[in-house]
């Protein structure tokens, strides 16, 4: 068993919750700079037309540099990015055999209002343990470390772009017949399609973390 260290994300991938289910205890780190193209701010769901990314939009500085603290980032509420994304989730997952069973849970988040980006993410976090019916330990740091010790360093795990994603084992996605399985979607593709059985899909995950 082993600390995993981990950034806070929009429902980030099955292969992060998949490492989450088997630390011992996860570091989620607080301290760092925010990045684009990471699961901070977007989650990949199966759409109609293949793989479909719901972005939280973000609030920009307006300072030259563009640089803040990940815990710092303001969400843009400006326009109805919440109704979007759950008028999306509804459309791509209504077939699905376990939506209905999360629909209440799930609906409540994509009404209330968040400033802040990661307090939505830790919402989302929240939300998803109840809904595997798991308790995960987790911490989170106080301030950054460049090179952590005493735990595995699993913050890559948040870009959405890596080089060498996670492989993880398929299971029955809606739109298969169309684009056969998607690798590493977002825990909810998991959940609307398994249900109670995806506690189970994820302690049987081989999770190798890719490369920093």
């Amino acid at each position: 068993m082993h600390k995993l260290l981990l950034h806070p994300a929009y429902f980030g991938p099955v292969s992060q919750y998949a490492a989450m289910i088997k630390a011992e205890k996860v570091v989620f780190e607080n301290e760092d700079n925010y990045q684009k193209q990471t699961y901070r701010n977007r989650m990949y769901i199966y759409g109609a037309n293949g793989k479909l990314s719901l972005n939280v939009p973000i609030r920009h500085t307006g300072n030259k540099s563009n640089h803040q603290k990940y815990r710092d980032v303001r969400i843009e509420n400006d326009f109805p990015w919440q109704k979007q994304h759950w008028r999306s989730l509804e459309t791509v997952y209504r077939t699905s055999p376990f939506f209905e069973f999360y629909e209440d849970d799930f609906k409540p988040l994509y009404d209330e209002n968040f400033e802040f980006l990661i307090d939505f993410n830790y919402k989302c976090f929240e939300l998803a343990q109840e809904s595997l019916q798991v308790e995960i330990n987790f911490e989170k740091t106080t301030e950054y470390f460049l090179n952590p010790e005493g735990m595995v360093n699993g913050r890559s795990l948040i870009n959405a772009k890596n080089s060498k994603p996670v492989i993880i084992e398929p299971y029955t996605q809606v739109f298969q017949e169309k684009f056969g399985f998607l690798n590493d979607l977002s825990i909810v593709d998991l959940l609307f399609n398994e249900g109670p059985n995806a506690i189970n899909y994820l302690k049987n995950q081989k999770v190798l973390l890719p490369d920093p």
